[in-house]
């Protein structure tokens, strides 16, 4: 008989809504490879002024890696293959499925006062995840990242939330090629999705999409 897999159990750094009252809504971040928890969640605080009733939480990934001093990941980057990047978000997907629901149950939120905003890895664990939930989130933020095993979603998903993704045009790391191939098989789906490419941009996060990404979770939320 094969042996039943507990998904780890996932912790992280945490801020309180900036009014000083319970969470109306609730905002994971899900960081990318080689970080922590520690990376996205400054993140919160850019946003309290557009989100002021907002709770935010960032998870560590569940996995060390071996010779990266303090640095995690959600599933190993060897071969940087998309059959690698498939088998990685799914076999992740639960540890991070089971945090969403256990975060909005502490709340006292339904998951539609939830949303995902991931980076470069983190967007691949957010995507997947988010598109899998029993019931849909406020919505999704994908930064840098790509939609790995797109050639499965149409027999995958379960829900639609609102997607939005941003991405570099320098973009080093994953190329910005990964956001068309995003965009189109989301809207193939009938998942509603906005999309921004960064000028001059390489792996990261700037001041613009910041901006743009706060006002879109307003919008996801009810607040705009």
């Amino acid at each position: 008989m094969p042996a039943i897999t507990t998904p780890a159990v996932l912790d992280g750094p945490r801020l309180a809504p900036a009014s000083g009252g319970a969470a109306r809504q609730l905002v994971i971040f899900v960081h990318g490879y080689g970080a922590d928890g520690n990376d996205l969640i400054g993140l919160g605080r850019e946003w309290s002024p557009l989100l002021p009733d907002a709770a935010f939480v960032s998870p560590d990934a569940p996995e060390t890696i071996p010779g990266y001093f303090g640095g995690r990941q959600w599933f190993s980057l060897s071969t940087r293959s998309e059959r690698e990047w498939e088998e990685g978000v799914r076999n992740a997907e639960p540890a991070l499925a089971a945090f969403v629901v256990s975060e909005a149950e502490k709340a006292g939120l339904p998951l539609s006062k939830v949303a995902l905003v991931g980076f470069s890895q983190g967007t691949m664990m957010a995507l997947q995840t988010g598109l899998r939930l029993p019931e849909p989130v406020a919505g999704i933020v994908g930064f840098s990242g790509h939609l790995a095993g797109a050639a499965r979603l149409a027999d995958e998903i379960k829900v639609k939330p609102p997607v939005l993704l941003l991405h570099g045009s320098a973009d080093e790391v994953i190329p910005v090629a990964a956001i068309h191939l995003a965009r189109e098989t989301l809207a193939a789906v009938g998942v509603p999705v906005q999309w921004q490419i960064r000028p001059g941009l390489g792996h990261g996060i700037d001041g613009h999409g910041l901006l743009a990404a706060g006002r879109f979770l307003r919008t996801c939320f009810g607040l705009a």
